[in-house]
């Protein structure tokens, strides 16, 4: 059994830090642009007076650090050679989204808006999978280069992780002698839709509250009559680019429904695996920044003329979360690799429960390694001047998001239960 990572990702690790190096990190330094990453970070990146909003100056650099990132070859690495990426795979992009976020708060990744020199891009596969040929025509050549954007509405005001009882509804309707669809209803945590030229709209077209299936997709501009921007939910995290918009007597062509009929929730589910692992691994990264500088803190700090790492109470704390670190880190790349050896499909039926495992208890475990970060610098550490407390605020949603912390145990549950995965106990008949 070898635990060595590939000689060409530990080269390509490499090649990212000297672009970083080159390109990213003086684009960060000039014109004041450390004011998007220092103390002053929330307040520099956040257009309190419009809704709480991103400044444009924060997303165009973000903009122009992803550009940069294309230019060198690494933003579409994840994806196919088709769309001039690398064919990232699992294991790939986990090592390299840790070492990212290890590396701590800077242009190269910052995700508080999922923003990396080595991009995710799952709508283009969505698009790709799902599409019609006129369909992807219209659509990846401008989500590759950023002219289209996407945003995505599947959660509702009332129903949370439960996509099955979705109150939003699409009826077939002919306006002007074309055949379409009318669709009505709520979205929230609506990310992105203050620039999104679509919206993916998850909607009830036939079954039951309740039902998996009877849910649809459809590609609804954003400018669309009837779509409508309620309001900008305050988050945990500043800015806010998520809203809670409504749909009333909104039209679109038959054209616009994504993928199959009443096939809707197929869409949503299609990236979540990769999301997740990927998320996991950002959570490991950031986690083992916090126990890393805490260390050094520690070591340089001299309370009472000793160091402050001679405490067995400094100690214990970072001593337990550096051991997770490391255990975890081999369950994240494993199970990466393992999601490498076989069809999407069969990751939900063979490896989603572990997925789930790394997911959850990483998230959990970077907002312990942050509050820890937070206690061992003391007062400087509760301050804005130390990343921690943007770290903290930044990850704590991923215990919400992606699928909450109680969703992911629950499909641990059912595959440790026999209750679904590959072990289901079939259930006696009455």
């Amino acid at each position: 059994m070898n635990f060595n990572l590939p000689d060409a990702l530990t080269a390509y690790l490499a090649e990212l830090d000297a672009f970083i190096a080159d390109e990213i990190v003086p684009l960060q330094a000039q014109d004041d642009n450390e004011r998007f990453f220092d103390h002053r970070r929330e307040w520099a990146r956040t257009d309190f007076d419009n809704g709480g909003l991103p400044r444009h100056e924060w997303e165009e650099l973000l903009a122009q650090a992803r550009r940069r990132a294309d230019r060198a070859g690494h933003l579409r690495f994840a994806l196919p050679r088709e769309f001039g990426g690398k064919d990232g795979g699992n294991l790939w992009m986990a090592v390299i989204r840790e070492h990212l976020a290890a590396k701590g708060l800077g242009l190269h990744n910052d995700l508080q808006n999922e923003h990396s020199i080595v991009a995710n891009n799952p709508f283009v596969l969505v698009i790709r999978d799902f599409g019609t040929p006129k369909q992807c025509d219209q659509l990846i050549a401008g989500m590759l280069d950023e002219r289209v954007k996407l945003a995505f509405g599947l959660t509702e005001p009332e129903h949370g992780s439960d996509a099955t009882h979705m109150e939003t509804r699409a009826v077939r309707e002919t306006r002007n002698g074309l055949a379409g669809w009318r669709i009505d209803g709520e979205k929230m945590w609506t990310t992105g839709m203050h620039v999104a030229t679509h919206c993916l709209v998850f909607a009830r077209t036939s079954g039951n509250d309740g039902d998996a299936a009877g849910i649809s997709a459809f590609l609804v501009p954003a400018q669309a009559s009837g779509v409508k921007i309620e309001e900008y939910l305050w988050t945990f995290n500043m800015p806010t680019d998520h809203p809670r918009v409504s749909f009333t007597d909104v039209w679109v062509a038959q054209d616009t429904l994504l993928g199959p009929l009443d096939g809707g929730l197929a869409i949503a589910q299609h990236f979540v695996h990769e999301n997740r692992i990927r998320q996991a691994a950002s959570s490991l990264g950031a986690a083992d920044y916090c126990v890393r500088e805490s260390v050094k803190y520690a070591r340089a700090r001299r309370p009472f003329g000793q160091e402050l790492a001679q405490n067995q109470g400094i100690q214990f704390p970072l001593v337990e979360l550096a051991t997770q670190i490391e255990m975890l880190r081999l369950l994240i790349r494993k199970t990466a690799w393992e999601m490498d050896q076989m069809p999407k499909p069969e990751v939900e039926r063979q490896l989603s429960d572990k997925v789930s495992m790394c997911n959850f208890w990483a998230n959990r475990l970077c907002c312990e390694a942050a509050d820890t970060a937070m206690q061992v610098h003391g007062g400087l550490g509760y301050s804005r001047h130390k990343p921690f407390e943007h770290i903290y605020r930044h990850h704590r949603r991923y215990r919400i998001t992606e699928g909450a912390e109680e969703i992911q145990k629950r499909k641990v549950a059912g595959f440790l239960f026999g209750y679904m995965g590959p072990n289901k106990i079939a259930r006696a008949a009455g």
